[in-house]
């Protein structure tokens, strides 16, 4: 048992998926020990979708070596799968069943006794605050609603890796909010979780470390914070006006960049951005510490991906 435990949840070596048209995943290379939530980020394309399909043993890899909680893959990918509990992108519940219906059906696939359903069905409602909604049919519900119950769902088989994909797509900021307190809940209970999403707020309050992805590769990973750190000054001046194009400012103070109509100008101190407020009097402008979203479109660029 000890020595399972000391295990990574996830260890990939030499990753590699090509398909005729493209390199999906290039050479990955990727440790997560258990008990971390692990933010898997990058722009449509980057291979994250590929990367998870891998781990679950869903698509076979060119080359290289998964293992999953101490499983092979793919070829103890069945065995591992009993161990995981995954939340797709795209709900797929059936809308013919109720809340518990549904729970039912899926427990049943696990095996599990009828006794030992009922208990988990109880405790899973009252996780998600769901309990006054256990006999209501789907199509009653709202997004935000069964998006918890495909939350809960995961778990009904008390899995030890959860995987989440872009779990709270779609959702207004109060259920967003909720689920991210119940995924909150799962991490400090010691449960692995590793999640994609476009979010960056979701990936610094809920992740441990990230990794951002492009063109199938990590291009950088580390806690959310220490990721902002290493790739940029600390704060920045967003400025949301027309600006001289012949502005020149001090290279030791500031670093310029332009976006379309927006410059951004970055400063390790705010006191020379406050300075450069009142120096252009400017008028629509937010200044702000730099964040993941900020790294992320340094490391990826800023061009529209399909």
């Amino acid at each position: 048992m000890h020595g399972e435990v000391s295990t990574p949840a996830i260890r990939v070596t030499g990753l590699v998926k090509r398909y005729p048209d493209r390199v999906a995943v290039d050479e990955l290379d990727l440790e997560i020990p258990r008990g971390e939530c692990f933010g898997l980020l990058g722009p449509n394309g980057a291979g994250k979708t590929t990367t998870l399909r891998l781990l679950l043993g869903l698509t076979t890899p060119t080359s290289g070596a998964i293992s999953v909680l101490g499983h092979s893959i793919p070829s103890e990918a069945r065995a591992a799968r009993r161990r995981i509990g995954v939340v797709p992108q795209s709900d797929n519940l059936d809308p013919d069943f109720s809340v518990v219906e549904n729970l039912t059906v899926y427990a049943r696939y696990f095996g599990l006794a009828p006794r030992e359903i009922q208990a988990r069905i109880a405790s899973l409602l009252e996780f998600a605050q769901l309990t006054d909604r256990a006999r209501t049919n789907l199509r009653e519900l709202s997004g935000g609603t069964k998006r918890r119950l495909t939350l809960i769902r995961a778990l009904i088989h008390d899995p030890e890796l959860i995987i989440l994909d872009e779990p709270t797509t779609g959702l207004d900021p109060h259920a967003r909010q909720h689920l991210w307190d119940r995924l909150g809940s799962l991490r400090a209970a010691g449960r692995t979780l590793i999640l994609t999403t476009h979010y960056m707020e979701e990936a610094e309050r809920l992740c441990d470390r990230v990794a951002i992805m492009d063109q199938g590769r990590i291009r950088t990973l580390g806690a959310p914070r220490e990721l902002v750190e290493r790739s940029l000054p600390r704060f920045v001046l967003e400025i949301r006006e027309p600006v001289a194009e012949n502005l020149s400012l001090d290279p030791a103070c500031y670093t310029l960049e332009r976006v379309g109509a927006l410059t951004l100008v970055y400063a390790s101190r705010r006191e020379p951005l406050a300075d450069l407020v009142d120096q252009m009097h400017l008028n629509r402008y937010i200044e702000r510490p730099t964040n993941l979203e900020d790294c992320f479109l340094k490391l990826t660029g800023r061009e529209l991906r399909e």
